[in-house]
């Protein structure tokens, strides 16, 4: 199951184990129990500190746990941790086996005072870049805390499982047997839906900041290299991030990179955020905000609200805080949202095999989930509103091939229609007749581009367009003194990583460039005199 390559590396990893673990494996007789069997053999043989036993009775089959000694643990997979899961197998076992995890000893502690008993199911995708977070987040807590459990489930797998329990997305995650939260989740995010104390603390301890000289909002592409050079330059930095990563958490293939031919966007956002660690900057995660008070007096300081009730103040801000995806904003989108309709083709493609999807939107993003889609789904229809697609002619070549495809243009999409549980199909109006059309399928995934985040600031001060994006000129300044901004959120064209990042640097040294040039305060003697 596992070549020489990474037995090698799993050897050297396990090393690491601090106390003996067993594998518990309940096996049927499928393929899936026959290679979750050479996966577990595989794991065992590199370490005299793991067992195998295979007389588990889990009720999912294929499936196994990772436990210890003491009991003190309980870590499950019912499927096989392959893909983007492998790590997640890799941590699993060094956790369990008593590796300390590599988070913040406050984190930790808040997970190991956790009280009641926590039944958490997570279900998976092999091919999600977004579930492996909150798998090993919940790995981590149970193998922390003895009042914790977490099976992670193959959703592809246990299909049936999928139906019954009406899971359409992923990750979703359970808890005690009912919803807890679906997409990416990081450990504390999760510790503060269950400690709801967390936010009060955070928010206590932002009240008694310092002011910063340059305070960058965002965590993306544009708000680390912004937090970098500002930070290089000697200078009380701090970042305030809803997300440390942004959008670039939830990009799958990043190919155009300069220098590095081929990344994934989990890898390069912690890459980012350990970057910026490596500098004095104050990251503040999970911090909304909500409000920008611009400063009262030339070179004064500018206040940013949190969300969490907190505010803080800095002479020069950077606004990086990026885009999300755009909705279609149609009846039933919002209803039906991870019941049939996604966003995020790579994540939950496979929970439609063998169904009938469609995709909204016709430039290189809708072509391409198109693309990817019809390799997994019986049927995809491609629903763009323009009287052409707007894709890179290499891709439309691509997708006018695949047999299992349908494309209509000039159609303009008027209704997600449903159940009331989940997609049973869409309607669209012929933009050329006027005629409305019915498509009964399963999943529809829209891609029809993005819109900034600058909502919390249309009545800052800042100059926003028709679109809300951050009015900037050549230097990353805004219509207000001090406040900068950079990447996605703002009018600068072609919204690319390797351009925000540019235009974050830039931010930096024009908010450096902006304080040098601050008339120096008035010591109060002087004042006074």
């Amino acid at each position: 199951m596992l070549d020489d390559g990474l037995k090698t590396q799993l050897k050297a990893y396990l090393q690491n184990l601090r106390q003996p673990i067993e594998l518990v494996a309940s096996l049927g007789e499928g393929q899936g129990s026959k290679d979750m069997l050479a996966l577990l053999e595989s794991v065992a043989e590199t370490s005299d500190k793991v067992s195998l036993n295979l007389a588990g009775d889990d009720a999912r089959k294929p499936s196994f746990a990772i436990a210890r000694a003491d009991g003190g643990a309980d870590v499950r997979f019912a499927g096989l941790p392959l893909g983007h899961e492998f790590t997640s197998l890799v941590l699993a076992l060094l956790h369990v086996g008593g590796h300390p995890p590599k988070f913040d000893a406050e984190v930790l502690d808040q997970v190991r005072a956790l009280e009641g008993e926590f039944r958490f199911e997570t279900y998976f995708s092999q091919s999600c870049q977004n579930c492996p977070d909150v798998v090993q987040a919940l790995n981590t807590m149970a193998a922390l805390n003895p009042n914790i459990t977490h099976v992670a489930i193959d959703g592809a797998l246990f299909q049936a499982e999928v139906e019954e329990r009406q899971v359409m997305a992923v990750p979703t995650i359970l808890l005690n047997g009912q919803p807890f939260g679906q997409g990416r989740m990081s450990l504390e995010q999760i510790l503060a839906k269950l400690d709801t104390g967390v936010a009060a603390r955070e928010a206590e301890k932002i009240k008694v900041k310092d002011a910063f000289d340059v305070l960058v909002v965002g965590g993306g592409p544009a708000g680390a290299a912004a937090a970098i050079y500002a930070a290089r330059k000697g200078i009380r930095t701090g970042v305030a991030a809803e997300r440390f990563g942004g959008q670039v958490l939830d990009t799958m293939a990043i190919e155009n990179f300069i220098s590095v031919p081929h990344t994934e966007g989990p890898k390069l956002a912690s890459a980012l955020e350990q970057h910026v660690k490596d500098y004095d900057v104050d990251i503040m995660n999970l911090q909304k905000a909500v409000g920008l008070v611009p400063a009262q007096t030339p070179g004064g300081l500018i206040e940013i609200k949190l969300e969490n009730g907190a505010s803080l103040t800095s002479r020069s801000v950077i606004l990086a805080t990026g885009a999300r995806w755009r909705n279609i904003n149609v009846p039933g989108e919002a209803e039906y949202k991870n019941k049939g309709v996604a966003y995020c083709p790579h994540c939950d493609g496979p929970l439609f095999k063998g169904k009938r999807v469609a995709v909204i939107g016709g430039g290189n993003s809708g072509v391409e989930a198109a693309i990817d889609l019809a390799g997994l789904v019986a049927h995809v229809t491609l629903i763009e509103f323009d009287s052409q697609l707007r894709a890179d002619a290499v891709l439309q070549r691509k997708l006018a091939s695949l047999p299992n495809v349908r494309i209509v243009t000039s159609a303009m999409t008027t209704e997600v229609l449903g159940d009331g549980t989940k997609v049973t199909g869409l309607t669209y109006k012929d933009r050329n007749h006027d005629k409305v059309h019915q498509v009964d399928l399963e999943g529809v995934f829209v891609q029809i581009g993005l819109v900034p985040n600058t909502e919390w600031l249309k009545d800052s001060g800042v100059a926003l367009t028709a679109r809300g994006e951050i009015e900037v000129d050549h230097r990353g300044e805004t219509s207000l003194p001090g406040v900068f901004a950079a990447g996605d959120a703002t009018t600068t064209p072609y919204k690319q990583i390797i351009i925000a990042m540019g235009e974050g640097s830039k931010a930096a040294l024009s908010a450096f460039d902006y304080m040098i040039r601050l008339e120096p305060a008035v010591p109060a003697e002087q004042e006074a005199a």
